[in-house]
């Protein structure tokens, strides 16, 4: 009867629509998870079961642990769009650790306006992923298993409002974001200072995206305020079909006292190359130098400062098409004594990480 009756409509000029897809289309609402395990063997053996105090992404020795857990859901529809996503893990209890207890398992909570008719002009606010770089907390969208020293010194998420603007052609993005502060929720105890970033994208063609985001802020009490000037350069290129290429660049500078014109600056360089002989196998070689003589970013004590060279390979295996395995050996070589190797000074650090995260 039912066949009998659709059929009567169909040759009426009804269109039959099944009423669960027209749902599923019209909803506004999209979730989606991601969790990564690892475990990381430092050759150091560190009696913390801590990997040196400048990692905050895989740090963990010699025990099976979390990376992240993330559970996300998100809205859009016509002019509005918002994000909220929950996490845990050891990426959220070190990166977070100066938040206050309530918003340390949050990874991203904020809404957005499309606020011009003709335009791709939205204002978001809330907590955010960072403008400033192009590795995030989420393995599975970087080349390789652990975060670079660059990335993991500089901000992985932002709290504060954004205006950015994508161009008709998609070649441009522009953005101005007011800020709470590098890499902060909560502000400063007697901070009242506001912080800035922008950021610039062009991608001249499908094969090549120029990256270049900066940050102004004070990172101390009003009473000591030192202004931080930073700027981060990136490129992404697809050589081949087979073969993709990142090369980045970080330097800031800060005051070294309230109201002077002296600056203690700190820079890391760094490129990565991936290569991809079948649909399932991924390998990839790191490069990188850190240098922060005057302990702005990272303090060492030491004569030299922090001066660390660094080199990584690594090997991914696609099980499926949301299930990755990792493993990355990486050795990082520094200037003074900075490391631990059996509770000894020692200037060089070797790790051996695994991972196997799924997406969903």
């Amino acid at each position: 009867m039912k066949k009998i009756i659709l059929t009567a409509l169909v040759a009426f000029g009804f269109t039959i629509v099944n009423a669960q897809e027209v749902e599923k289309e019209k909803s506004p609402l999209t979730f989606s998870g991601y969790l990564e395990t690892y475990y990381s063997y430092d050759f150091g053996n560190p009696d913390t079961h801590l990997r040196p105090g400048f990692v905050y992404s895989h740090n963990k020795h010699n025990e099976l642990n979390l990376n992240l857990g993330l559970a996300k859901v998100n809205y859009a529809k016509d002019n509005i769009r918002g994000n909220f996503a929950l996490m845990g893990g050891t990426y959220a209890q070190y990166n977070l650790s100066a938040e206050q207890d309530l918003i340390k398992n949050i990874y991203e909570a904020n809404v957005g306006v499309k606020i011009s008719k003709k335009a791709n002009l939205w204002v978001d606010a809330g907590i955010m992923p960072s403008h400033i770089g192009f590795e995030s907390a989420i393995g599975k969208d970087c080349m390789n298993l652990t975060r670079s020293i660059l990335a993991d010194n500089s901000p992985y998420y932002e709290a504060g409002a954004k205006i950015g603007y994508t161009s008709k052609s998609e070649k441009w993005y522009l953005a101005a974001m007011y800020l709470n502060g590098w890499q902060r929720i909560q502000k400063v105890d007697g901070n009242q200072t506001p912080a800035f970033g922008t950021q610039v994208t062009y991608k001249p063609s499908g094969k090549a995206t120029l990256n270049w985001s900066t940050y102004v802020g004070n990172e101390q009490p009003d009473i000591d305020r030192k202004w931080r000037y930073f700027n981060n350069f990136y490129g992404q290129f697809k050589v081949s079909e087979k073969t993709n290429l990142v090369a980045g660049f970080d330097i800031g500078a800060q005051q070294t006292l309230k109201g002077s014109s002296d600056y203690e600056t700190w820079y890391s360089p760094v490129i990565i190359a991936q290569y991809k002989p079948t649909a399932k196998i991924q390998l990839a070689a790191r490069g990188e130098y850190y240098q922060d003589k005057n302990g702005v970013i990272i303090a060492t004590g030491t004569e030299n400062g922090f001066k660390t060279f660094g080199y990584s390979a690594n090997f991914d295996y696609l099980v499926s098409d949301n299930v990755m395995f990792r493993i990355e050996a990486r050795s990082l070589n520094s200037k003074d004594a900075i490391f631990l190797r059996n509770n000894n000074p020692t200037d060089s650090n070797f790790f051996v990480t695994t991972s196997l995260a799924i997406s969903f």
